[in-house]
């Protein structure tokens, strides 16, 4: 076959991103030569690599394979876009996306892929390129096809891998929450300084180690702009504010309550009585907690329903369509994320976020991250701690000052 021949820019040298380049060339079967290679020498100074790669197979397989690592074809290819031929059926050979910032070479020029995710299609409509599910094409849609007209730009490509550089995407629980905290901390103050945009994603977990009240003070305080979680950290915290215990167990002593089992039942039945949660504030009966803030500042929400639900409350968003859309709204044009003891609803947000947002996920199991990361969100920082401490300690790098109230 001809010879391929690749171009790479970028941190190429610092991060490792050259040496997996030419280690994934070697071990695809390939050869290749280094035509041309200008060094960056300086942390600010990108450098740019081209290739000539010789081998049996076709280049096609090669190329695909290096295009999430911000490779592409020298002379690249005009951008071929066939028709879908049925609702939710894409061509043959569709190019799925990554999460990477995208563009396409097309109409003799590279045009940017717009709301970028995982596991889409490119749509063309009209001089726009749009990342869309398959569910969401119809008859008729013109859909990219193959990946020699696609460039990519994972993080380390433009050097914003040093995000959160006093951490590494390798998760150890000997690294202290209270650092880790520090620094985010001050991240969610530039944030809030220019008008960016936090987003947190929220497991029950968060009530049951006592830091709901730290979080709500933080959505008080106006450090988080949307929250995505399940009915399940939802019912807890109306538990808690309601009979002092979060799973039966009083969330101040520790130890089961007598009667407690029954206790979330009785939360979510006292809710239905006003017919949401916001009719229980209106009412005057629901006066503090987690929920109530979310509702009381304005912030976006959606407690996504899952099988294992009671109830499940009337706010709860049953149909997991309309729930990945609210989620996918609320994430939109987000700054950062902070994934609370939640793997599934983290792994479904990670899904939907773009490469570039920065991602903590917090957790008192290391897996979770790991999960995170192998399920492409690899831009995913892991902080393993008990996410109580973990938010309280943030409160206090905040000076935000915050209350636990008496259960009447």
């Amino acid at each position: 076959m001809e010879p391929l021949t690749i171009i790479s820019e970028g941190h190429l040298i610092d991060n490792g991103l050259l040496s997996e380049i030419l280690n994934l060339i070697i071990t695809e079967g390939f050869d290749y030569t280094i035509d041309n290679f200008q060094f960056g020498k300086r942390p600010e100074n990108t450098s740019r690599i081209e290739i000539s790669i010789s081998g049996a197979e076709p280049k096609e397989v090669l190329l695909s394979k290096l295009t999430p690592l911000g490779v592409f074809e020298k002379g690249a290819s005009e951008g071929e876009f066939h028709v879908v031929d049925l609702d939710r059926h894409a061509p043959e050979g569709f190019y799925s996306t990554t999460n990477h910032r995208s563009e396409v070479f097309t109409g003799g020029r590279w045009v940017p892929v717009e709301e970028q995710r995982m596991d889409a299609a490119v749509l063309r409509s009209g001089d726009r390129l749009l990342c869309t599910k398959l569910r969401d094409l119809k008859k008729g849609d013109e859909v990219l096809c193959g990946s020699d007209s696609v460039r990519v730009y994972p993080p380390r490509v433009e050097g914003k891998a040093e995000n959160f550089s006093f951490m590494s995407n390798e998760v150890s629980s000997e690294r202290s929450y209270a650092v880790a905290a520090a620094r985010i901390a001050d991240d969610l103050r530039r944030l809030k300084e220019r008008g960016g945009r936090t987003v947190v994603v929220c497991g029950p977990v968060v009530v049951h180690t006592g830091g709901k009240e730290a979080l709500a003070a933080m959505i008080r305080e106006g450090y988080i702009q949307g929250f995505l979680g399940g009915n399940a950290v939802a019912v807890h915290d109306l538990e808690d504010f309601f009979y002092g215990t979060s799973l039966g167990v009083d969330t101040k002593s520790g130890e089961p309550t007598h009667g407690g089992h029954n206790h979330h039942m009785r939360a979510i039945n006292r809710i239905y009585g006003y017919g949401s949660i916001r009719g229980a504030i209106e009412a005057g009966d629901l006066t503090g907690g987690l929920m109530y803030q979310v509702i009381q500042s304005g912030i976006p929400y959606c407690l996504a329903g899952s099988i294992r639900d009671d109830g499940p409350l009337p706010e709860t968003v049953n149909d997991m369509i309309e729930a990945q859309r609210q989620y996918a709204e609320i994430i939109k044009e987000t700054d950062m994320l902070l994934m609370l003891s939640s793997m599934l609803h983290s792994i479904g947000t990670g899904n939907m976020t773009p490469s570039w947002v920065k991602t903590v996920c917090v957790d008192i199991n290391p897996a979770v991250v790991t999960k995170l990361s192998d399920r492409g969100s690899g831009q995913a920082i892991g902080v393993v701690s008990d996410v109580g401490f973990f938010l309280r300690e943030l409160c206090s790098q905040l000076g935000i000052e915050y209350s636990v109230p008496d259960v009447s």
